[in-house]
């Protein structure tokens, strides 16, 4: 009830810092989806490539995110502005499942569907495009969703570098030792990882059932 009664009475700030919240979720999982689909596309073209790039992406997820944050504070122009080292940071974090799902959605499908298309004389562009990405759109958008909740969670650690987002409320409660304002902060960033799940989770259902 108080944390309701803190929402009703903060309600200008808590809006503020959800949809700066959002705005680093949302560019930083765009830009990962528009560097790690490329990638998983390439690394079906070429193998070779998969140790070099997947390692590097699983390297990224090892790194703790305060220390991935001062990793990338001495950047030229990236670490001049928190919100710009909050966004690079999120978009190595969610690189991983976004380039291993695409990877695993294209080899996963049917070699006799890819076989027949070849058989019909497409290209291996009119492959990818018109065949195999449609099919592993399903499993594409699994590794974007996983990438989402990732970003969600993320994100409210970006507020120790002042990056803003819910995690102010986070950061702020700890430092004055107030549960109520931890709730403040760890309550909405769960539902929106919540919300995001269900959302990409319904559209992936709903591809999957079309295909």
């Amino acid at each position: 009830m108080e944390l309701l009664r803190f929402f009703v009475n903060n309600h200008t700030e808590v809006l503020e810092l959800t949809i700066e919240h959002l705005s680093m979720v949302g560019i930083s999982t765009l830009l990962a989806a528009t560097i790690g689909i490329p990638l998983g596309v390439l690394l079906t073209r070429r193998p070779a490539l998969n140790k070099p790039i997947l390692g590097s992406a699983n390297v990224m997820q090892t790194i703790p995110s305060l220390a991935l944050f001062g990793l990338l504070m001495p950047m030229p122009w990236i670490g001049e502005r928190a919100d710009r080292l909050a966004i690079l940071a999120l978009t190595l974090y969610a690189l991983l499942p976004v380039i291993r799902n695409t990877h695993a959605g294209i080899t996963g499908v049917d070699p006799a569907v890819v076989e027949a298309g070849r058989g019909m004389g497409m290209t291996d562009r009119q492959l990818l495009f018109q065949v195999q990405l449609p099919l592993a759109l399903s499993v594409i958008i699994a590794g974007v969703r996983v990438a989402t909740v990732i970003s969600v969670g993320v994100a409210t650690i970006a507020a120790a570098i002042g990056a803003g987002g819910l995690g102010e409320y986070i950061f702020r409660g700890l430092a004055m030792v107030n549960n109520q304002l931890i709730l403040a902060g760890a309550v909405p960033a769960a539902a929106l990882a919540l919300l995001a799940d269900f959302m990409l989770g319904t559209l992936e259902r709903a591809i999957r059932s079309r295909q």
